[in-house]
């Protein structure tokens, strides 16, 4: 039973970082709820502290999600259709096979939202610019998050792989 925990929990990693880059997945609690499933098996003792401090910054992290993007989109004059360019183009970006889509997507894409939804290209740019900054800040912080918490799996697996395997 414990290898199919841990597989599980594997799986919630993978799929927690992944989340960090794609808006429909909530990468630092899917991460969190990896090591949640990690600590049920019998191998690895409970450990309610480490838990509760993991998840309380994975649900400050996944409420900063949606404050940071509209903070940076705000103080550089962008509107909600910047925001929403800037995913759209991150899923254009993941998609296409373009060399580094995943950085230039949001920002293609919250630029061209914003010029359609404003007349001047300058503002449009400037926009672009904050809708950008505030989704690289978003997507770096829940990628660092869902990171550590791969290397807590992975120091946990090798700490305990006798008893595991």
């Amino acid at each position: 039973m414990d290898i199919i925990l841990v597989i599980v929990a594997g799986i919630l990693m993978i799929l927690g970082i992944l989340g960090s880059f794609l808006p429909v997945l909530p990468g630092p609690p899917i991460s969190w709820l990896g090591l949640l499933v990690l600590y049920l098996t019998e191998a690895i003792p409970m450990n309610w502290p480490f838990l509760t401090i993991t998840f309380l910054i994975a649900l400050a992290i996944f409420i900063l999600d949606y404050i940071i993007p509209a903070a940076g989109t705000k103080k550089f004059g962008g509107s909600k259709a910047g925001m929403i360019g800037a995913t759209i183009g991150l899923i254009v970006g993941l998609i296409a096979p373009i060399p580094g889509g995943i950085i230039i997507g949001p920002f293609l894409g919250a630029l061209i939202a914003e010029l359609i939804n404003k007349a001047k290209p300058d503002l449009a740019l400037k926009a672009a610019f904050g809708s950008f900054l505030g989704f690289l800040a978003s997507t770096s912080l829940k990628f660092l998050v869902c990171a550590i918490y791969a290397v807590f799996y992975i120091v946990r697996i090798i700490k305990y792989s006798d008893q595991l395997f």
